[in-house]
Formats: structure tokens, sequence, C-alpha cells
């Protein structure tokens, strides 16, 4: 299975086990997104589940945090890595830190995927690193996956926990094949 593949089984398994979680993201639903990572998820789960969102990051970080402080475990697409900054704002001072402002009463399991790196010829703002701002701010969990197990695997459990997790994908590594056991889960 691709990198890409494995994501799909994750983010479709989560999707199954789980009726709090939704995605949002810029052409995650109709076109699958622009790596196909979220490819026939809508077509399964509905536009209610899978929903396409205008091109408004910062938008779509404030629909999360909504959806989040209402019992959702929403998963925000952020469509390439440049792409980031206008949600970095309700990232930093929002979602990583109300946990701790609310003394613990107020929990954010808020997944951002990132696809992250360069290596495929991509034009400005679609080729960017910016995981040094978010490995500084406390309160966020930052991980990145290697492999297709790693991705299926980790995709789930950054879903199923409590904290915010920023989740980078490597672009250049989403055709890369690998074995993937889909059983193991959480």
């Amino acid at each position: 299975m691709t990198l890409v593949g494995a994501l799909n089984s994750g983010l479709r398994h989560a999707l199954d086990d789980d009726p709090t979680v939704v995605l949002i993201g810029e052409d995650i639903g109709r076109l699958g997104g622009v790596f196909r990572v979220t490819d026939g998820l809508q077509r399964d789960f509905g536009a209610d589940r899978v929903m396409d969102a205008p091109l408004a990051e910062a938008g779509m970080m404030g629909v999360a945090v909504g959806l989040a402080y209402r019992g959702f475990r929403p998963v925000v697409e952020i469509q390439f890595d440049g792409f980031v900054y206008p949600a970095i704002d309700q990232l930093v001072t929002q979602v990583a830190r109300i946990h701790y402002r609310t003394a613990g009463a107020v929990r954010m399991p808020i997944t951002v995927r990132i696809p992250y790196g360069g290596g495929i010829g991509a034009v400005e703002h679609h080729s960017e690193s910016p995981e040094a701002y978010f490995t500084h701010t406390p309160g966020l969990r930052v991980v990145t996956c290697a492999n297709p197990q790693d991705a299926h695997t980790m995709i789930r459990q950054a879903i199923a926990c409590d904290d915010p997790v920023v989740f980078l994908e490597p672009k250049r590594r989403y055709w890369v094949k690998g074995e993937v056991d889909e059983a193991l889960a959480l």
C-alpha cells in the first residue's frame, strides 16, 4: 500500500469507528484532496462528515475549534504546508492552550494534517517545512510518519488523542509502498 493509501485507510477506520470524527479541508470531498488522501471518503460517509471548505485556513481552524467544543473530533487538512500560516494564530493561541487555560476543563481533540517538505518540484508556498513553529508550541503534539504502516497507525492514534495533534505528511514519500497491517490499531 502507498503512504497515501495507508492514510486513506486510517481515516476510513477512524470515520467508521467514531461518529464524532469529521474531516474539513479544501477539495477533500468530491476531489479527494490534491494528493487523493481522502479519495472516496465523502462518497462513503457523506458531506456532513467529509466537508469541502472554502479557501480560508483560519476559517477552517475556527470551525474545528467550535466542533471540538461541541464534542466532535475534527481533522483539518491544510492543502499545502505554506498555506498553514493564516491558521497559525488560532492553532497556537487557542487550540494549543485552551486545555491549560481552562485548568483541564476543555479538551481540543483536533488533528491538523499538513503535507510538508520539498522534493516534488512544487512552487512557492507548496514546499515548506513549518514544523519548527509547531514543535516550539507548548500544548501541541507534532508527529510525522516515515512509511505506510506508520501513516495508518499514527493517523488513527492522532485522531483518538484528546490533545491537538499536528500531523505532518512528507509529500515526497506519498507514493512509497510498504506492508500495512490494518489490524494494528490503537
